[in-house]
């Protein structure tokens, strides 16, 4: 084996490889490996003299080592490499990068959430009620299925400066629009969400029906059929069997437009029930009348009357009527019995003797129903009637005539003088 020819003093083996070693001559061994021949470097040359700490230093770079043919070889001693220190840029870009794709995705999320919910159309009436603010607006769109997301579109409206800008009432929407014209909608004000119907004394439930199907509260047939046959809708007071003619109180109603044909009928009953004090109902059973009875006579006295001022003087006439036996012989009642108007009558076809429940000609006592609506006036002449003259004589006829072209109302005493202001008035 070859001995080692490196060189063993320390100061030798300290040197890193120079221009001197690396030209050194490579000698054979007799082993047959090659190796480095080092030249001693001087301590004492001023240009090549180290330090012991730089022989320190030196020796820890380069180490010696011996392949496995054995050769001799210095090999560097690489330090690890220092990582270089990120700018700021490099920290931020990520970070910046991240904000920008979240704010794209919001945005297309958003306008998204603001697009139609459907592109079919299907007309919707949308109704605000009283006291709802934009939040509640938003949240009942939602449910409707004309808004995608209530939260959105409430701010929306707030950023549009909508949002105290939505009034009560009917709005006309699509699932189709989109938010800036449901908006838009809102922002122009609805339709009334109730309609004015006024009725007046004296009408014909019939007529009641025509008024209304005239503001669109559904068809005259369906108010019509549910007022022949209100079924679980008919007051206790009102005689099974028996249509609503008689209690559909006239006066002003505001009825919302969105109102059943059954919601409407309740309003109109209620509104009659509210005439049924405690002091009515005890100044009924003091005379002895039935809400039938005294609804019945009312609408007689309704439709018998010119003016209020007539009234007491009427229900007096029939009322007197009514005990002595006599029949009340009233038009109007044979006219509703025919379902003809007052001047539809003809004596001379027989309408005065045509055989039905209403006509008061042939039959005694009241009509079978009321034959129409009578108002509060009516209601109360039959209560306070006027039945005599300031001698406390009975009054037992009354008839409407004209006297110089001017209109008449007579009331008498016996049939004699009614004959006489027939004659006088009516000819």
């Amino acid at each position: 084996m070859t001995d080692d020819k490196r060189p063993k003093n320390p100061e030798l083996t300290d040197v890193a490889p120079s221009e001197s070693s690396a030209n050194s001559p490579i000698e054979t061994g007799r082993d047959g490996l090659q190796t480095e021949t080092v030249t001693p470097v001087s301590k004492n040359s001023k240009s090549n003299s180290l330090s012991d700490a730089d022989d320190i230093r030196q020796l820890l770079k380069d180490v010696p080592t011996r392949s496995e043919s054995g050769t001799v070889t210095f090999t560097k001693n690489f330090q690890p490499v220092k990582k270089r220190k990120r700018s700021g840029w490099g920290v931020v870009r990520p970070f910046l990068l991240a904000l920008i794709l979240l704010g794209l995705g919001t945005i297309f999320y958003i306008r998204q959430q603001l697009s139609p919910v459907s592109a079919v159309s299907a007309p919707v009436e949308f109704e605000v009620e009283p006291g709802w603010g934009a939040a509640r607006v938003a949240s009942e769109l939602e449910d409707a299925g004309l808004v995608r997301n209530a939260r959105i579109f409430s701010l929306y409206l707030r950023r549009q400066s909508l949002d105290r800008n939505i009034g009560e009432g009917l709005y006309d929407l699509d699932p189709a629009m989109n938010v800036t014209t449901i908006a838009a909608t809102l922002n122009g004000g609805g339709r009334p969400r109730v309609v004015r119907v006024v009725i007046p004394e004296g009408l014909r439930m019939k007529d009641i029906a025509s008024e209304l199907a005239a503001v669109g509260l559904f068809d005259e047939t369906t108010f019509q059929t549910l007022f022949e046959n209100p079924s679980s809708l008919r007051p206790s007071f009102v005689g099974a069997n028996k249509p609503l003619e008689g209690y559909l109180f006239p006066a002003s109603y505001d009825l919302p437009v969105r109102s059943t044909p059954e919601e409407v009928v309740g309003i109109f009953l209620d509104r009659f029930e509210q005439e049924l004090t405690p002091e009515i109902t005890g100044m009924l059973g003091e005379r002895g009348w039935t809400v039938p009875g005294w609804v019945t006579l009312a609408s007689v006295v309704q439709a018998e009357a010119a003016n209020a001022e007539e009234m007491p003087i009427i229900a007096g006439v029939f009322i007197n009527r009514l005990e002595n036996g006599m029949p009340l012989q009233s038009d109007p009642t044979v006219a509703y019995g025919l379902g003809k108007d007052l001047p539809e009558l003809d004596r001379s076809a027989g309408d005065f003797e045509n055989d039905n429940p209403w006509n008061t000609y042939v039959y005694t006592g009241l009509p079978s129903t009321p034959i129409n609506n009578p108002g509060r006036e009516a209601l109360q002449a039959v209560l306070n009637p006027e039945r005599n003259n300031e001698d406390g004589q009975p009054y037992l006829y009354f008839l409407h005539g004209v006297d110089d072209g001017q209109p008449i109302f007579r009331v008498n005493l016996n049939f004699d003088d009614h004959l006489r202001d027939v004659e006088s008035y009516l000819r």
